[in-house]
């Protein structure tokens, strides 16, 4: 009974959201807004905002960077989509568009807003994944160090609640380059953290 009013709850916010004068372009294009909110969900993924493919096919992380994130957790991808033991909670739930490099950020207000009542219906989350910048600068605030890298570097100080991450987009491709320990210990804590919140 808990669960079925639960998943009521998720409904009515994803109506007020796409309801909301602010959404009303994307509504009008008939777009849903993307996320994937459920009181089963272990693993709870918060990132920018959806991409142009990922809006397109109404599927979170369709696309390149999807493929990518699920590599550094260790899923397939059914294990991400159909599991009911991954969530995916965004700073913003509509593809923002194109900007000079890369899509644009996910816009202010959005997220204090929705966050919190969709927080309330995964009471079973045990990891936070911070997917880029804008997450974890929401999340962690003044907590966070000074650059992306040293914050992901020293991502322990943030566990076990949160772990924040690069995004995991081709254009940071390089960054993973240029910072090899990423691959050889985050990734692989990363996979250990995911498949015990699994089992």
């Amino acid at each position: 009974m808990q669960e079925v009013f639960t998943m009521s709850t998720v409904a009515s916010i994803k109506q007020a959201i796409k309801d909301d004068p602010a959404n009303a372009e994307f509504t009008a294009k008939g777009w849903d807004p993307l996320f994937h909110v459920l009181p089963s969900a272990t693993i709870l993924v918060i990132s920018q905002a959806p991409g142009r493919i990922a809006q397109d096919t109404a599927t979170y992380f369709n696309d390149a960077s999807g493929k990518r994130l699920r590599e550094w957790m260790g899923v397939t991808r059914e294990e991400f989509y159909d599991s009911d033991k991954v969530a995916v909670m965004p700073l913003d739930f509509y593809y923002p568009g194109k900007g000079k490099s890369g899509d644009l950020p996910p816009r202010k207000g959005f997220a204090e807003k929705w966050h919190e009542p969709l927080l309330e219906q995964m009471p079973n989350v045990q990891l936070k994944l911070l997917v880029g910048q804008y997450a974890i600068k929401y999340y962690l605030g003044r907590k966070r160090y000074k650059t992306l890298t040293a914050t992901v570097q020293n991502y322990t100080d943030y566990l076990p609640e949160f772990f924040p991450l690069v995004h995991p987009s081709p254009l940071n491709y390089g960054w993973q380059k240029r910072n090899p320990w990423f691959q050889t210990d985050v990734v692989p804590d990363l996979q250990a953290r995911v498949r015990k919140a699994f089992d």
